[in-house]
């Protein structure tokens, strides 16, 4: 479940000028068609998201929470063993590991938005490629992300997406190898203020499930 990126990102609608914006919505490329599917033209409202992100491998459990304000970067972690409260603006090496959590956890949440935030990243497009769990004809979208930067640079993934342009299925591939490390679905999508998050991830044996609960959005 390591989709650590920390890769100099948007996230932040403060960021962005109005001008890149709109430009985005205006003149869409399959990424912020993608990202535009989930909602992402309502981020820029959003001033809270909290979520529990869980992990259910075999017969073990795995779970923790987290509350983040996007456009202060302030971050709270809710674990069994810990409860951490920071910002992304000010850290320090004692808060990395926590980080790099909040960064795995977000980025199974909102792949589809990280795909217009994040920046470095080469792309490359196929279409009528055959999906690896569903075995449905869909398109494929291959982002690579750069050597340097984010917390395991060089990773890469396969995003299969529908004629809609939502998520169906992908692919990750530690440190861009040819053989897959991980092939989930994407699926059980709900609306949550404007954003349409998929809440269920399952790999192909039924054994390995990564969900989303207790998510809320607030404007």
């Amino acid at each position: 479940m390591s989709c650590n990126h920390g890769q100099k990102s948007k996230e932040n609608h403060n960021s962005k000028t109005e001008a890149e914006i709109n430009d985005s919505i205006e003149n869409p490329d399959i990424r912020t068609k993608i990202a535009n599917a989930n909602g992402f033209q309502n981020w820029k409202d959003v001033s809270e998201i909290a979520f529990t992100f869980n992990v259910d491998r075999d017969a073990k459990h795995f779970e923790r929470s987290w509350s983040w304000q996007p456009k202060t970067g302030d971050v709270k972690m809710f674990s069994e063993k810990d409860t951490v409260m920071y910002n992304r603006s000010q850290m320090d090496s004692l808060l990395m590991k926590t980080d790099a959590a909040f960064i795995n956890d977000k980025y199974w949440l909102l792949a589809p938005f990280q795909l217009v935030w994040d920046e470095n990243i080469s792309i490359s497009e196929i279409r009528d490629k055959i999906a690896p769990i569903s075995k449905d004809t869909l398109s494929q979208l291959t982002i690579v992300y750069g050597n340097e930067g984010g917390y395991t640079p060089g990773d890469a993934y396969d995003f299969f997406y529908d004629k809609n342009f939502k998520i169906k299925e992908w692919i990750y591939r530690a440190g861009n190898a040819e053989k897959p490390t991980m092939i989930t679905t994407w699926e059980d999508y709900e609306n949550y203020n404007g954003l349409e998050i998929a809440r269920m991830h399952k790999d192909s044996t039924g054994n390995f499930k990564l969900y989303f609960t207790n998510i809320s959005v607030k404007k």
